[in-house]
């Protein structure tokens, strides 16, 4: 894995900062909480880099208001205070923010666009979920749609926005119809890459400020790869 894999407070690519919210461009090593790998997570690195720019004592306040999976990179916003974290959990919950992600398929969707609806189920062991056509008890409702941006020569460019927020969704969902993330073995790719990432990356999201009020629209750039430069 390269030296830059994670993040660290050094490296850190900050896309937007003020005092209320901090968003960042995840990288692909990087896990958003800490888990029993024991691994530093991005919440601490965040919390150090804002330590040692404004030379804050004591503990840092950090709230997280989303997640990424793992091996997912792309956008994702920190509070830096309890009002900020508050309002933004409402935001989330009351789904009013605007999710967008790109993700690099081994196989073109059936349709250039559309919009997707399973029925999640959760299996912890397996830290894994699988979408299913029908209703049950124990299963979640979970939609998307999605549009085909660009077919490469051996992979297809999707852009997706999440109606729903369940385990794994896009993943899962994607691997019911055939079209398996580059990279993900857990849901049916041939490979893995080299740096144990997948090619879903969390492209854009656009809220209201939670103090301001006013609009706010912010977009991480996917890894510099040759696969995502031939996207871009």
């Amino acid at each position: 894995m390269k030296p830059d894999a994670h993040s660290t407070p050094e490296n850190l690519q900050v896309l937007y900062e003020d005092n209320h919210l901090i968003a960042v461009n995840k990288r692909a090593g990087d896990i958003v909480q800490g888990d029993r790998t024991g691994d530093i997570p991005l919440s601490g690195i965040v919390k150090l880099y804002i330590k040692k720019k404004y030379g804050k004592p004591g503990e840092v306040f950090l709230g997280l208001v989303h997640r990424l999976d793992r091996p997912t990179t792309g956008l994702i916003v920190f509070a830096r205070t309890s009002k900020a974290l508050e309002r933004m959990n409402a935001l989330f919950a009351s789904r009013e923010t605007r999710k967008t992600y790109w993700a690099v398929v081994n196989e073109p969707p059936p349709e250039p666009e559309g919009r997707l609806v399973h029925y999640m189920q959760r299996n912890p062991k397996q830290n894994k979920s699988y979408a299913h056509p029908t209703d049950a008890p124990g299963r979640k409702k979970a939609s998307l749609r999605y549009r085909l941006l660009k077919q490469l020569d051996r992979y297809s460019l999707l852009e997706i926005e999440l109606e729903t927020g369940r385990h794994h969704q896009i993943r899962a969902q994607l691997a019911a119809i055939g079209c398996s993330i580059k990279g993900d073995l857990k849901y049916g790719a041939p490979r893995s890459n080299p740096d144990g990432g997948i090619h879903l990356h969390a492209r854009s999201l656009e809220f209201i400020h939670p103090v301001r009020k006013e609009p706010v629209q912010l977009v991480a750039d996917p890894p510099a790869d040759p696969l995502w430069n031939a996207c871009l």
